[in-house]
C-alpha cells in the first residue's frame, strides 16, 4: 500500500499523519522495528514541517502529544536496545534498605555489646570522633543480624575497589579518611546508587548539590556517578560543612538534611551539640539516625571479624585515561582491546549510556597498560564512525560470507576495510573490522525526546545533549528562543550527522591515534597534482591511508614496490598517485 501524500489542507495531513503513525505502530508488533521508527518519524515530521502552527489548533496539539507521548513511553523502549543510546540502570541505595530502628530505653542494651565495643574504641586507631552510646548500639547490634551483615559484606567488599582513591582524596583535602565510611553508609560503594529522595552516587548527591559542587548531568554522563569527581565534590562540601558548623557530627547530619536545617535546629535549641538535637527530636529522623549509622559501620569496618562480619574486598583498579576526543561505542573499545564491554562500564560509571560523550575533553578509563593498544588499533577506524563500526575475532570455522551476513553487511565491505583478498581463507583469531552500510548505520544524531522543565533554557538544553541553540531552535521552529514548562523537544544528541554533498566532498586525514592527534603531520593535499611522499605515522594502515587519498591499497602497493616483500611500517615513505580521473 502506497501511503498517501501529505498537502497542507488540515483534514488530509491530520490524516497523514494518524495514517503514519498507525503504520508505525502496526510494524512495531510486529517486531519491524526500524521501519517503525521510520514511520513514527514521518508522522512527527509531517506535522512540524507542514509550515502550521501546531498549538495553534486543538486538533493538530493533541494529536501531535498524543503521538509523541506514545513513543516515549516504556511501550517502545525496545527500539533504544542493543544501539547504545540506552540508559543504564541504577542500582537502590543501600541507604534505604536500613531500617529506622528503635532505640532501647538507656541501660538495656546489650551489655556483652557495648563492652565488646568500648575494647574496640580503645584499641583501633582512628580520625573521626567515635562514640558508643545506645544509640550507637542500636545500629551495631542491627549490623550482626544477617541482614546487616549482608549490606556491610557488600558495601566492604566494594570498597577495596575505591578505598586507595577516596583516602588519596581525603587526605589531599585535609580530611579525616574515616569519612570514607559516610559513602558506606550512603551507598555501599556503588556508583550507579539511587536513593528514594533522588539521590545518586557514591556520595548521594541531589542534583542542586550537585550542581553547587561542579557536578554535571547531560545525556551522555552524570558526574555524580563518576568516583573519583564525585569523591573530591564530596570532600568539598564536608570541608565546607565543618567550617560552618566546627563539628564533624553536625556537618555529617548537615550532609544529610542540609546545612538550613541543622542550623535551625541549633538555633531553636541552644545547642550546638548533635546528640543534644537527637534527644531534643528538633532533627527529622533519618537524619538522627544517620550519624549513628556511619559510627556503627566505621566500628564494624575497623574489625570486622569482632562482629561476625567477613570480608573479601575487591582489588583496586589501576587504569589508563585516554581521550577519544568525540563519540565512540563502548562496544567497539572493548573489541579493540580484548576486555567484556561489562569491565568497560564498571571502570565509567558515569556514562549514561554505551557511547562516550560528544566532549573533547573527556577521558575514558580503561584497564592499566591498555592505551597504547587502543590508541594503536582504534586509528585503523575513521572517527566518523566510531559509534557505528564494530571488530569481530574470527572463530574457527567462520567464513567472510557468514560474518558480513550476520552483522548485516557485504563480504566485499569487510574485505576491503581490512585489505583482504575476498576469497581467501581467514584464519581463527584473526580480528576484523566490520564496517557499517547504510542500511545498517545507525546515526549518532538519533531523534529523542526531552521534557521542559521549570528554569530550562535552550541554552542549557543544547549543552546537555551537545548541540547548539540554533540547531534546538531550528529542529522545534523555535523563532522566539523562549521554552515553556512541558514542551516536548525534539533533540538530536551529538547534532544530525554532516551529509557530503558532491561538489562539498573533500579528502579526510588518515585516521590517528586519538591522544596524539596534534603530532601528526598530514601530508600534500591530494588535491595537488602529480605524485606526493607521505610519511606513514602509528596506527595507519594501507585501507586507511588510501581512503585519505581517494585511492585503493592495491594502487599504494603498486606505486611502491616495497609493500609486496613486507608490512607497512611507521615511517615508511610512500608514493601517492593521483587517482585516474
Amino acid at each position: 500500500m502506497i501511503a498517501p501524500r501529505p498537502v497542507f489542507n488540515l483534514d488530509l495531513l491530520l490524516s497523514y499523519a494518524q495514517w503514519e503513525f498507525n503504520a508505525g505502530q502496526q510494524d512495531y508488533r510486529a517486531g519491524h522495528l526500524a521501519k517503525a521508527r521510520q514511520e513514527f518519524d514521518l508522522a512527527v515530521d509531517s506535522l512540524l514541517e507542514s509550515g502550521v502552527d501546531i498549538n495553534g489548533d486543538p486538533r493538530l496539539q493533541a494529536m501531535f502529544q498524543h503521538i509523541v507521548e506514545t513513543v516515549s513511553t516504556e511501550e517502545f523502549a525496545a527500539f533504544r536496545e542493543g544501539d547504545g543510546f540506552s540508559e543504564q540502570k541504577a542500582e537502590p541505595a543501600p541507604i534505604d534498605e536500613i531500617p529506622e530502628m528503635s532505640v532501647p530505653a538507656p541501660g538495656t542494651a546489650d551489655p556483652k555489646l557495648a563492652a565488646n565495643a568500648e575494647i574496640e574504641l580503645a584499641s583501633i586507631r582512628h580520625d573521626l570522633p567515635l562514640t558508643v552510646n545506645e544509640y550507637v548500639l542500636t545500629y551495631l547490634n542491627f549490623f550482626r543480624t544477617p541482614r546487616g551483615r549482608a549490606i556491610v559484606e557488600n558495601g566492604l567488599r566494594r570498597a577495596g575497589r575505591y578505598r586507595p582513591m577516596i583516602e588519596r582524596i581525603l587526605d589531599e583535602e585535609g580530611l579525616p579518611k574515616d569519612l570514607i565510611y559516610l559513602a558506606q553508609a550512603e551507598s555501599a560503594f556503588q556508583p550507579t546508587a539511587l536513593s528514594r529522595a533522588r539521590c545518586v552516587g557514591l556520595w548521594q548527591f541531589g542534583a542542586p548539590r550537585a550542581h553547587e559542587y561542579g557536578l554535571q548531568r547531560t545525556w551522555w554522563v552524570d558526574e555524580r556517578q563518576d568516583p573519583e569527581k564525585s569523591t573530591r565534590a564530596a570532600a568539598h562540601h564536608l570541608r565546607d560543612l565543618y567550617n560552618e558548623f566546627g563539628d564533624w557530627y553536625l556537618a555529617m547530619a548537615a550532609y544529610d538534611t542540609g546545612p538550613g536545617n541543622v542550623q535551625k535546629a541549633i538555633e531553636r535549641t541552644g545547642y550546638a551539640d548533635f546528640w543534644e538535637l537527637y534527644k531534643r527530636n528538633v532533627l527529622i529522623k533519618e537524619t538522627r539516625n544517620y550519624v549513628p549509622i556511619i559510627l556503627a559501620l566505621t566500628l564494624v569496618a575497623k574489625d570486622p571479624q569482632r562482629y561476625g562480619v567477613q570480608v573479601n574486598p575487591e582489588p583496586y583498579q589501576e587504569t589508563d585515561k585516554v581521550k577519544p576526543g568525540q563519540p565512540i561505542d563502548l562496544r567497539l573499545v572493548a573489541e579493540t582491546i580484548d576486555v567484556d564491554v561489562q569491565t568497560l562500564r564498571s571502570l565509567n560509571p558515569e556514562l549514561l549510556r554505551m557511547i562516550t560523550p560528544n566532549d573533547t575533553g573527556y577521558e575514558l578509563r580503561l584497564p592499566a597498560g591498555t592505551a597504547n593498544r587502543f590508541l594503536s588499533e582504534i586509528a585503523d577506524i575513521p572517527p566518523e564512525k566510531w559509534v557505528v563500526w564494530r571488530r569481530h575475532r574470527v572463530e574457527e570455522g567462520e567464513t567472510l560470507t557468514a560474518i558480513a551476513h550476520s552483522f548485516r553487511v557485504t563480504p566485499a565491505a569487510i574485505a576491503d576495510a581490512n585489505d583482504l583478498d575476498l576469497h581467501a581463507p581467514l584464519e581463527p583469531g584473526q580480528k576484523l573490522i566490520i564496517p557499517a552500510t547504510e542500511k545498517s548505520e545507525v546515526a549518532l544524531g538519533k531523534l529523542t525526546y526531552y521534557k521542559v522543565h521549570k528554569g530550562d533554557t535552550i541554552a542549557s538544553v543544547a549543552q546537555q545533549y551537545s548541540v547548539t541553540t540554533a540547531e534546538i531552535a531550528k529542529w522545534n521552529h523555535l523563532p522566539s528562543g523562549k521554552l515553556a514548562r512541558g514542551m516536548r523537544l525534539r533533540v538530536y544528541p551529538g547534532g544530525l550527522p554532516q551529509k557530503e554533498s558532491a561538489s562539498a566532498k573533500s579528502p579526510k586525514p588518515a585516521a590517528v591515534p586519538p591522544a596524539v592527534v596534534s603530532t601528526v603531520t598530514i601530508g600534500p593535499s591530494p588535491k595537488a597534482t602529480g605524485a606526493i611522499t607521505y610519511k606513514v605515522q602509528p596506527g595507519e594502515t594501507l585501507w586507511s591511508i588510501a581512503q585519505a587519498y581517494h585511492t585503493t591499497a592495491q594502487a599504494l602497493r603498486d606505486a611502491n614496490k616495497f609493500l609486496f616483500t613486507r608490512p607497512l611500517q611507521v615511517g615508511d615513505q610512500l608514493t601517492i598517485l593521483p587517482p585516474h580521473p
